[in-house]
This record gives C-alpha cells, sequence and structure tokens, in this order.
C-alpha cells in the first residue's frame, strides 16, 4: 500500500466527510445558498498567499529539476487562472473590495494559514507535502464524484469542480503524492509521525472549513 493511501486511511470517516460533503454537492448541484458560497469564497481567497509559499517551498526543497518542474508548472497555474476565478466570482456574487475587507479571517481560515506557514518555514519536505496532500488530493476526490452530475448553470459553481477534476488537476495530486510516497524510504518513525501528524490537521482543518461555510 502506498504511504499516501495509509495517511488517507489514518483519517478514517473524516476524510469521506470531508470529500461527500453536503457544500460540495449543493456546489455541483447548483443550489449553494450564494450567502454560504460568498463566505467560503472570501475565506478561501485569503489562503492563496499562504499556499504559494508552501509550494514554492516544496519546489525548493524537492531534491532534483525533475522533481521541481510540475510544482512549478501548477504554480503558473494558481497564480493565474484560479486567482482570476476569485475575482469574477466576486464581481459576480456582488462582494465588493470593502466588504472582503470588512470580514475577519474565521478560526478555520487563521489554522490553515499558519499551518502551511509553519511547515513551509520549520518543517521537513514531508511535512509540507502531508499538507499540500490533503489540500489537493481532498479536492481533486470530491471534484471527481460530482464530475458526471455537476450542473453547468452558474460560472462560479461549475468552474469551481472544473479546477479540481479533469486530467491535468489529476496529473498534480498524483505528482505530489508521488513525492511524498518517495519520502517514506528515508524518514525515521519520528518522521512519520510527525508526518501523519500534519496531514490529520489538515484534514479536520478542511472539514472545519467546509462546516463554517455551510454555517448559517
Amino acid at each position: 500500500m502506498r504511504y499516501t493511501d495509509q495517511l488517507r486511511e489514518a483519517a478514517g470517516d473524516q476524510w469521506n466527510r470531508v470529500i461527500n460533503h453536503k457544500f460540495t454537492k449543493d456546489l455541483a448541484a447548483g443550489t449553494i445558498d450564494h450567502d454560504c458560497l460568498k463566505k467560503y469564497l472570501i475565506q478561501d481567497h485569503r489562503f492563496l498567499d499562504s499556499f504559494v509559499v508552501l509550494l514554492a517551498s516544496i519546489i525548493a526543497k524537492a531534491k532534483t529539476l525533475e522533481d521541481r518542474i510540475p510544482g512549478c508548472q501548477f504554480l503558473a497555474l494558481i497564480t493565474g487562472k484560479e486567482n482570476t476565478y476569485f475575482e469574477r466570482s466576486f464581481e459576480a456574487l456582488g462582494v465588493s473590495p470593502e466588504e472582503r475587507a470588512l470580514v475577519p479571517n474565521a478560526p478555520c481560515t487563521t489554522g490553515f494559514c499558519e499551518l502551511m506557514r509553519s511547515v513551509a518555514a520549520t518543517g521537513s519536505l514531508s511535512e509540507m507535502l502531508a499538507v499540500i496532500v490533503v489540500c489537493e488530493w481532498s479536492y481533486l476526490s470530491w471534484g471527481e464524484l460530482v464530475l458526471d452530475s455537476h450542473v453547468r448553470k452558474d460560472f462560479y459553481c461549475f468552474e469551481w469542480v472544473d479546477l479540481h477534476s479533469g486530467d491535468y488537476f489529476s496529473s498534480v495530486v498524483e505528482y505530489l503524492r508521488s513525492l511524498l510516497d518517495k519520502e517514506v524510504d528515508t524518514m525515521s518513525d519520528a518522521e512519520k509521525e510527525a508526518c501523519q501528524a500534519r496531514f490529520l490537521e489538515a484534514v479536520q482543518l478542511e472539514e472545519d472549513f467546509f462546516d463554517f461555510a455551510m454555517k448559517k
């Protein structure tokens, strides 16, 4: 069994709760409450800078140029098309820059940003990868679950599914998982324990974030 599969198994039912969350189902169906979606997007957009720091740190820590190139390509993507998605969505949903600025960080937002920056600054490559693998693999997992049934009506719903499904995003997740799978061969028991702790912390934050978005 792959090491990343072992980590997912360690998350137990919580992993399934994340990838089958009501938020993802309602988003794909195009029936999500707009206030919930606004809350989600305002907070999710605040992850972007910390995510870029984390991914750039992984690229720098990777062992070879071959291991760095796919990360560089993904970094270019998330600082391009995905960022444009947010701005277009905010405009369509009537969320002004002033309104966004007045909304405080949710506890889960603060927690996720701190986790990303903490592992980027002081964590091992395996800890960094554990966090980013949760972020991307969980999103690919729910994206694939809704792909065949999602409604292509409002772009701010269906484009979020598009961004987190398909061949390219699948290849990104496989790349990140493979990097982490390779690390396990040289990790001590203490390093494996730390890696799993980061993985499970990230899974908890993913569930907290979806729960926060759906809370009215």
